[in-house]
């Protein structure tokens, strides 16, 4: 695989556009982050060194380093998530493994005044058909909390599988949360999972009501893929 091919890389369908996550996004980050402070956290894996209130910027310009390092290595595809040029939101494909597994985890959070417009959904079907058809990657995963049932529909209607739960996944909100592990590989989809999201619809036309969750939890830059925080410094939690 030749990884200049790959990465950095630029995904678009309609309105929605993956552009690859750079330093100047930090402010945006700060501020969409903190201004969706409540509708993230009962979702949000715990992250006491990136508070979602915190007001300086330096800590988002160290962790958006540290994610790009990550990108350079191959072991993670971090994008900033855009509607209609407006920075709404991140998605990562990261804790990538390589050898026989090529595996990775798919983790995304969205500004609770996007959702509803099939913004999420179409972006992590645009990450996925990547991750498949040009990267090269064989299985990707996404964790999902069972309360969460918004994001749960998306998920199963863009082919991923109910693999489980895992007890106490992730520290969230003041406890360790049980997680539904959904799983989708490239022979579930032959035909690309926008494809299937699409099922027709015209670029920018809303899915139904209720089906945009705000986050999966994943990797937003997996620190070496932990396996016990597979979100990463800028976690994407279920947010229905």
């Amino acid at each position: 695989m030749n990884r200049r091919q790959v990465w950095p890389v630029t995904l678009q369908e309609g309105p929605v556009v993956l552009r690859p996550l750079r330093l100047r996004d930090a402010a945006a980050l700060r501020d969409t982050r903190a201004r969706n402070a409540d509708w993230l956290r009962p979702w949000e894996p715990t992250h006491p060194e990136m508070p979602l209130r915190a007001n300086g910027i330096a800590p988002y310009v160290t962790m958006i380093r540290s994610i790009r390092r990550e990108a350079r290595q191959g072991l993670s595809m971090p994008w900033s998530v855009l509607y209609e040029g407006r920075f709404v939101g991140q998605l990562t494909v990261g804790a990538i493994t390589w050898g026989s597994a090529r595996s990775a985890q798919v983790g995304y959070w969205i500004d609770s005044a996007y959702a509803g417009r099939g913004i999420t959904p179409t972006a992590v079907a645009l990450a996925v058909d990547h991750s498949f058809s040009v990267v090269g990657l064989h299985r990707i995963e996404a964790s999902v909390r069972p309360e969460n049932r918004a994001s749960r529909r998306v998920v199963t209607k863009l082919g991923f599988r109910d693999e489980g739960v895992r007890r106490r996944q992730l520290h969230i909100d003041g406890d360790w949360r049980d997680h539904i592990c959904y799983a989708i590989t490239a022979e579930e989809v032959p035909e690309g999972m926008l494809r299937r999201w699409r099922g027709g619809r015209s670029p920018g036309m809303p899915p139904e009501s209720g089906s945009d969750p705000g986050s999966a939890s994943g990797p937003q830059g997996s620190r070496g893929g932990d396996p016990r925080d597979p979100a990463g410094p800028f976690p994407g939690p279920n947010r229905p």
